[in-house]
């Protein structure tokens, strides 16, 4: 996975404050990027990917054991992008079964996506913070972290440890994802001094 690199901060289009075809993103502030260190064994990376201490929060742990999960492959506050465009600050936590969407502020789960149901992951081929979840049965998942290498490796581990086949992880600057069950849009990138410029347009 070394071409996912540690991503930077975006800087993002904001063509039009008239929205009838783009969607205007302001600047990321999902967690700050960490440097990674040698682990000495499995349970310590997987400790390491923790972000928000899972153990610490009773009602996660009480959505996971509902759920019968018990590995926590990746967890983390991420942005998470509606239908309408709109950020929620969400946590996103991956095991070797499923993912979940989580408000911190209310203690619910949002959306439990079982991992059979991913059928690949979608990002750019720049240093920005965006990676779209591709759900062929529902609608799909828009997140913004500045851990987005992390969550692609936790997503390729997930998947292998559930079955025999390898994620597919599609690298381009420009896709399609599905942002409501009726509504698709494109998502497109481009590279400019001082990061890169986001933009998504509504087909």
């Amino acid at each position: 996975m070394e071409r996912f690199r540690m991503s930077r901060r975006v800087q993002i289009d904001d063509p039009n404050p008239q929205p009838p075809q783009y969607d205007d993103i302001p600047h990321d502030d999902s967690s700050p990027v960490q440097p990674d260190e040698p682990e000495p064994d499995n349970q310590e990376k997987l400790r390491k990917r923790d972000y928000i201490n899972v153990p610490s929060h009773p009602y996660l742990m009480k959505i996971l054991n509902k759920q019968g999960d018990q590995i926590v492959l990746f967890a983390d506050k991420i942005l998470k992008f509606t239908g309408s465009g709109k950020m929620k600050c969400r946590f996103l936590l991956i095991t070797d079964f499923a993912i979940y969407i989580v408000d911190p502020e209310t203690d619910s789960l949002k959306r439990r996506i079982a991992l059979a149901a991913v059928e690949k992951i979608c990002l750019s081929e720049l240093n920005d913070n965006f990676l779209a979840v591709i759900i062929p049965t529902e609608y799909d998942l828009l997140v913004a972290s500045a851990r987005k290498n992390e969550i692609v490796t936790a997503f390729v581990e997930a998947t292998r440890r559930a079955s025999d086949y390898e994620l597919d992880v599609v690298s381009s600057n420009r896709f399609e994802y599905n942002a409501a069950s009726d509504l698709v849009k494109e998502i497109e990138f481009e590279e400019v001094e001082g990061g890169v410029k986001t933009r998504i347009l509504r087909k």
